[in-house]
C-alpha cells in the first residue's frame, strides 16, 4: 500500500539529525513536527517562531500560536519569538539546515514548482523562494501523482518555478527519490510498492 500523509511525514522526520534547524512548509510537511520524537531538532516557522512543538490536542489550542500555514501549534521550553524580518534573515543567511516543503511539480533536475497555478486565486508566494535559495537541503514531500493520476515528477515543470535545481530529495506516497546527475535515483520504495509501479507513475528519467 502507498504511504499515507502521516507515513510520509514520519519518513521525512527520519531525515533529520540532532542539532538541525529545520523549516516546515505548508501541507504534509507540517505533520513532521509530530514525528521528531526525542531528536534535538529546532523547527522554525517563517512567521517568527523558533522551536515549534507538535500540534495541540483538541481543546488545548492557543489561537495566538500558529505556524506559517495558520494552523495552531504548541511551544517548547526553549521557543523564541521574533519578527518576520529576523526570521527571513535566518533563512537568507544560511542558518537553517533544511526545509521540508510540499510541491505541485518537481523536475528531474531538481526544479521546484510549489507556489501557484496560473489563473487560480493565491494568497501570495509565502517564504518558499527564500527557503529554497537559503537553506542547506531541500526535501520535498508530496503525492506522486495528481488526482487525475498524472505524474507530478516530470522531465520539466510546467508551472511557474519556485527555484531552479534546488531539490535534493523527494518523498512521495510511493517511495523516496534523490536528484542526481542525469535524473532521479530510487532510494527506497513504500511498503508493497514495486519498482515498476514507481517507474510507471514517474514521467521523469530514473537512473540506476
Amino acid at each position: 500500500m502507498p504511504w499515507d500523509r502521516n507515513q510520509m511525514a514520519a519518513r521525512a522526520a527520519a531525515e533529520l539529525e540532532d542539532g538541525m534547524y529545520v523549516n516546515l512548509g505548508i501541507g504534509i510537511p507540517t505533520l513532521v513536527a509530530n514525528y521528531v520524537g526525542d531528536k534535538d531538532i529546532t523547527l522554525q516557522s517563517e512567521n517568527g517562531m523558533l522551536g515549534m512543538g507538535p500540534f495541540p490536542f483538541e481543546g488545548e489550542e492557543d489561537p495566538d500560536l500558529i505556524n506559517a500555514g495558520k494552523q495552531t501549534i504548541t511551544e517548547l521550553d526553549r521557543t523564541a519569538y521574533f519578527d518576520s524580518a529576523t526570521s527571513f534573515a535566518m533563512i537568507r543567511g544560511g542558518k537553517i539546515a533544511a526545509a521540508i516543503l510540499g510541491a505541485m511539480e518537481v523536475a528531474e533536475n531538481g526544479d521546484l514548482a510549489n507556489w501557484m497555478i496560473p489563473g487560480k486565486l493565491i494568497k501570495g508566494m509565502g517564504g518558499a523562494m527564500d527557503l529554497v535559495a537559503g537553506v542547506g537541503r531541500v526535501i520535498v514531500v508530496m503525492d506522486h501523482t495528481n488526482k487525475a493520476g498524472d505524474s507530478k515528477i516530470l522531465r520539466e515543470c510546467t508551472l511557474p518555478l519556485t527555484g531552479k535545481g534546488v531539490v535534493d530529495r523527494i518523498i512521495t506516497n510511493l517511495g523516496v527519490l534523490d536528484v542526481v546527475d542525469g535524473g532521479l535515483k530510487i532510494v527506497e520504495l513504500a511498503d508493497g510498492i514495486s519498482e515498476d509501479e514507481l517507474r510507471n507513475a514517474t514521467q521523469a528519467t530514473i537512473v540506476t
